[in-house]
């Protein structure tokens, strides 16, 4: 495996998503460093980079702390120069209007929204001296459509669209790619399978195109990455080819 003098840093590295992209810029040579607000969760995610000849650093990371943010992205730049990062934390609730609490709203704006915020921030911050670097957003359905029982999801990934929009325009011109991935799609994960079969009946499984490997995500971030800088996509959709939009 090429070793990289370069870093990607992964904001919520969880067992799916967030580990096959951790996974994904390993193999390709970059020391990766994993955060998720449990850091005993990443032991599997570190033994499998490990084991397949990456280098991967993992620790607690609370998102929401700008303290725990500055300090995380400041050791994987220490470390190597930080080339890559990719805020991926989720947020997904559903409740209805009337059972959707104050601390819910505000709880779920500050994971989706206000650290997706804090990161982009100081990944800037760290990757303008160098005039170069990556830093890219998941999105979900919910940025573009705010469904029944998503109001405090949607509201979330909407403002996350737009700071990561405004990053873009501002952070382009100076040889900064940012990008927001939208993932219109259940991912296949053992959860969303038994949501699935709850609303859609025992049929719903039938056709494993219909749900989409965290593996998919992690190829489409590596395709923004790869993107030279006369032809950047800022706004990726990905989705099944069964998917109703």
């Amino acid at each position: 495996m090429p070793k990289r003098n370069a870093t990607a840093a992964i904001i919520g590295a969880g067992d799916f998503i967030g580990s096959e992209i951790a996974k994904k810029f390993a193999a390709e040579g970059f020391t990766v460093f994993a955060g998720r607000r449990n850091g005993d969760k990443l032991a599997p995610l570190v033994k499998d980079v490990e084991a397949a000849g990456g280098e991967i650093h993992a620790r607690s990371l609370d998102a929401r702390k700008e303290e725990e943010i500055i300090s995380f992205l400041n050791d994987a730049d220490k470390h190597a120069p930080l080339e890559v990062c990719i805020f991926n934390v989720g947020a997904n609730v559903n409740f209805p209007i009337l059972d959707t609490t104050e601390r819910v709203f505000r709880k779920v704006w500050e994971m989706a929204c206000y650290s997706g915020f804090l990161a982009g921030r100081e990944a800037a911050r760290l990757m303008l001296p160098r005039g170069s670097g990556n830093i890219f957003f998941t999105g979900a359905t919910a940025s573009l459509r705010g469904g029944s029982g998503f109001a405090a999801f949607a509201s979330a990934k909407f403002g996350l669209r737009a700071v990561a929009q405004a990053m873009a325009r501002e952070l382009g011109p100076k040889n900064i790619h940012v990008a927001h991935l939208i993932i219109d799609s259940g991912v296949d994960t053992e959860w969303v399978r038994q949501r699935r079969l709850e609303a859609l009946g025992p049929n719903a499984l039938d056709n494993p195109d219909l749900l989409m490997p965290p593996s998919a995500v992690a190829d489409a971030y590596w395709q923004l990455y790869q993107q030279p800088k006369s032809a950047w996509t800022f706004e990726m959709e990905i989705r099944p080819f069964g998917e109703k939009w």
